[in-house]
């Protein structure tokens, strides 16, 4: 997803949505960074005595709200510095887990060691993390070897544009959507015009909707037209980020 124009301010809100990948597993060989990129740390070949229906069970078993451990080799920081910088030192930190949710997950092929499978999972997963938790669990070891991502929220990559087609302004133009696309998943509320402008000047507005809980984040429009993202609190919109014509 590609946001431009005021659309930019939106790019957040579309970044903490949940995401679909294909991902690939070889299973017998854990590196350090868990994917092709790292350092062979362990060899098994267990793996060979696997069979599919004990392979099926392990992955199944990662689905619902997980604690996850980040890889050392990543983004995160620690005391103000990305792990990964720490993790090319020689660094070895105790990362604290983090809950994510895995919605779903399905094996789409078993070519052992390589291991196929889909899923759709919270913003913040590292499929790479459960890669290596399948490994761990079957008692071999795992690696990614391949990830790539299918879905966004709503957006899907069938629907996306190849990098070649970007000089195409006719294709660039039917890719388009509204900024409010990328809101699905934010409830939404929609004023009349007086209300509107009032946002729009940064100012806060009563409205009979009182919200479903304390400072719900709202997407506020007036007609098709994105006006706010704004916090609805018993009936007081504050606007957070206003859009003006």
């Amino acid at each position: 997803v590609l946001c431009v124009g005021q659309a930019t301010r939106l790019a957040e809100y579309i970044t903490g949505m949940d995401k679909g990948y294909q991902a690939v597993a070889c299973l017998g060989i854990g590196t350090d960074t868990l994917d092709l990129s790292g350092k062979v740390t362990s060899m098994d070949d267990r793996w060979r005595h696997l069979d599919p229906s004990s392979i099926e069970e392990v992955v199944r078993s990662q689905i619902g709200l997980i604690e996850q451990e980040p890889p050392q080799f990543s983004a995160k920081k620690i005391d103000g510095e990305a792990m990964y910088r720490r993790a090319r030192r020689g660094e070895v930190i105790a990362l604290p887990a983090v809950q994510v949710t895995i919605y779903e997950i399905e094996i789409m092929s078993v070519k052992l060691p390589f291991v196929r499978f889909s899923v759709r999972c919270s913003s913040g997963t590292y499929v790479r993390a459960i890669a290596r938790d399948i490994g761990r669990l079957l008692g071999c070891g795992a690696h990614l070897t391949e990830l790539h991502r299918t879905t966004i929220g709503k957006f899907r990559v069938e629907t996306a544009i190849s990098l070649e087609e970007l000089g195409n302004a006719d294709a660039v133009s039917a890719a388009c959507v509204e900024p409010s696309a990328g809101l699905l998943h934010i409830p939404p509320v929609s004023v009349d015009e007086a209300v509107a402008d009032r946002l729009r000047n940064g100012q806060r507005v009563r409205i009979e909707e009182k919200g479903e809980e304390s400072e719900a984040l709202v997407a506020v429009t007036y007609g098709d037209n994105l006006i706010a993202i704004a916090t609805l609190d018993a009936g007081l919109l504050r606007p957070r980020k206003v859009f003006m014509r």
